[in-house]
């Protein structure tokens, strides 16, 4: 049987780090590869796989190996709570792609406008996965697949498309740009092709995505509070759309 470790390391630099019991529940779920996965409870994680996901059980008592506590924590950067991790095969960019610029969309695709926080673009795309959106795009710097992103999200960028792309790169379809001057999204009814653009947390949205826009749409909120929290917005917009429109039970 191979050694857990010598495949870790040698995987590390390729694959996405599956930081907890919860991305990894949630990327066997989603049916990604997963070619290597540790814990320095066997027994305990697969108590917690009996509890709270008996579906892939099974499959987490074929993948898991027991591994010391210290060798576990020397393989991640901060040790989860259930320490449990693994290492995922990215999807490929050109499967992503063609799920973003695939038509006619029964879903929306949220876009992150040169977004800075790692935990807030983790939220959104539990949220986008949630909601059954079609994908999260991000713009900028960002890169939404990175460790802290994946532990942000909970494990569900295999359950949508997950990309980076420029303004010019985003997919067909008219853009819903979130922005305090827009029309009030309560008299809009958002369409399953949207494309949902939100401005980064302290910037909000870049000329280049303000001149794309198709319709700037505002949220709801009491006079002098500032803003609200990025995956707030998202969320609320999300939830509108789902409430309006034709998105799955």
């Amino acid at each position: 049987m191979k050694d857990p470790v010598d495949d870790w390391h040698r995987l590390t630099g390729t694959c996405v780090l599956l930081d907890g019991f919860h991305a990894l529940k949630h990327a066997v779920r989603f049916e990604a590869e997963v070619p290597v996965a540790v814990t320095d409870d066997r027994q305990a994680a697969l108590a917690l796989a009996e509890e709270l996901a008996p579906d892939v059980r099974d499959v987490l008592d074929g993948l898991l190996r027991e591994v010391p506590q210290a060798t576990y924590r020397s393989l991640v950067p901060r040790p989860h709570p259930t320490a449990v991790a693994a290492l995922a095969v990215r999807p490929s960019r050109d499967a992503n792609l063609a799920a973003l610029a695939h038509t006619p969309r029964t879903a929306p695709v949220v876009v992150l406008d040169n977004p800075r926080n790692l935990g807030n673009a983790g939220a959104v795309i539990r949220l986008a996965a949630g909601f059954g959106a079609t994908g999260v795009v991000t713009t900028g710097t960002l890169d939404p697949w990175h460790p802290a992103v994946v532990r942000g999200g909970a494990g569900l960028h295999f359950a949508t498309a997950v990309e980076r792309l420029t303004v010019g790169e985003l997919p067909s379809g008219p853009v819903f740009a979130l922005d305090p001057e827009g029309e009030d999204i309560r008299g809009l009814k958002l369409p399953d092709d949207a494309v949902l653009a939100f401005g980064s947390e302290r910037s909000g949205l870049s000329p280049e995505l303000r001149a794309r826009a198709d319709h700037l749409v505002s949220l709801p909120m009491r006079p002098q509070v500032s803003s609200y929290n990025l995956a707030t917005s998202v969320a609320m917009t999300l939830f509108h759309w789902s409430a309006t429109g034709s998105a799955p039970a």
